[in-house]
């Protein structure tokens, strides 16, 4: 017969079994997958920064001469391809299916040739320099789709008259002259489909100014604003007036940014949701929610 374990021995062997097994630690936390990626490697976690919009770091280009009373080169055969230019003046497209990309701008972009304007797609380009304010436009005025462009040096950023317009992860940085209403983007004579999507827009040290977003034109059917970030302006989001779809979803809008109110927007012809109030950092990342921003203007 088995002798009984002595009452010590019991006690131990009872406590050790009776102790938690040690917690799991919970893995890291995987960091945000960037909103975008380029093929450079630059990244931006949240919106459209100068970290990547613009031409690509480390792209060599190729300066082009001004072919056009000295201040502008002419594109005038369809289906070109400027990738890698410099043009030290405005680009003219007068022809239809142009791409330009991983280029330098230094004046405005413009598609319209007097009554004609022409087809073309303008991707990861600087539009403007720090060194100049320009007057007109970065890029106009139809027909144009234009991804992680940035545009500064200019008191308009996008302009859109006409239809077919498709503006997506760009970074705009306005400045202003006297006697200038800078916009981020205005439709003027506008048209049918507009899309400006996760864009930002950054009006807070231009002066003379109406708006980040300034979409009013009575000519202007079906637009679409969502997922952009901006600040600045007189009335920050001013949209209202088109025909067709009006939509305005998931904008985010820099606290007390602007001079006299946030919104100027058409509210009962809007499908408005989503929009926020929010703070940010020197790297336009969003650090707080503030709260709701409530359509306010005509209903």
């Amino acid at each position: 017969m088995r002798r009984p374990l002595p009452l010590m021995v019991v006690v131990a062997v009872l406590a050790t079994a009776c102790q938690a097994a040690p917690a799991e630690q919970p893995p890291p936390s995987p960091s945000p997958t960037p909103s975008i990626t380029r093929a450079d490697g630059s990244s931006c976690p949240d919106h459209p920064t100068p970290a990547c919009t613009g031409a690509p770091r480390g792209t060599k280009l190729t300066k082009v001469r001004l072919d056009t009373e000295n201040v502008a080169y002419r594109v005038r055969k369809p289906g070109t391809v400027l990738d890698g230019v410099h043009v030290p003046g405005h680009l003219l497209i007068h022809a239809d299916d142009v791409t330009v990309r991983n280029s330098v701008i230094d004046g405005d972009v413009i598609n319209s040739d007097g009554p004609e304007s022409f087809r073309f797609t303008i991707t990861d380009t600087t539009v403007g320099t720090t060194g100049t304010c320009e007057p007109l436009p970065g890029i106009g005025y139809d027909k144009y789709k234009a991804t992680r462009v940035l545009v500064q040096g200019h008191s308009d950023g996008f302009r859109v008259s006409g239809d077919d317009v498709e503006i997506r992860d760009s970074y705009v940085k306005l400045c202003s002259n006297p006697g200038d209403h800078s916009d981020g983007i205005q439709a003027y004579n506008g048209g049918k489909g507009l899309l400006f999507h996760h864009n930002t827009v950054d009006q807070r040290e231009a002066e003379h100014i109406t708006a980040p977003i300034f979409l009013v034109d009575e000519k202007s059917e079906d637009v679409i604003v969502t997922d952009n970030l901006i600040m600045g302006g007189t009335f920050s989001l001013q949209v209202r007036n088109a025909r067709g779809k009006q939509v305005v979803r998931g904008n985010k809008l820099v606290d007390k940014s602007w001079v006299y109110g946030p919104v100027d927007s058409e509210c009962g012809g809007t499908e408005w949701s989503g929009n926020e109030l929010v703070t940010i950092d020197a790297s336009y990342r969003v650090t707080s929610i503030v709260g709701p921003l409530v359509c306010e203007g005509e209903n």
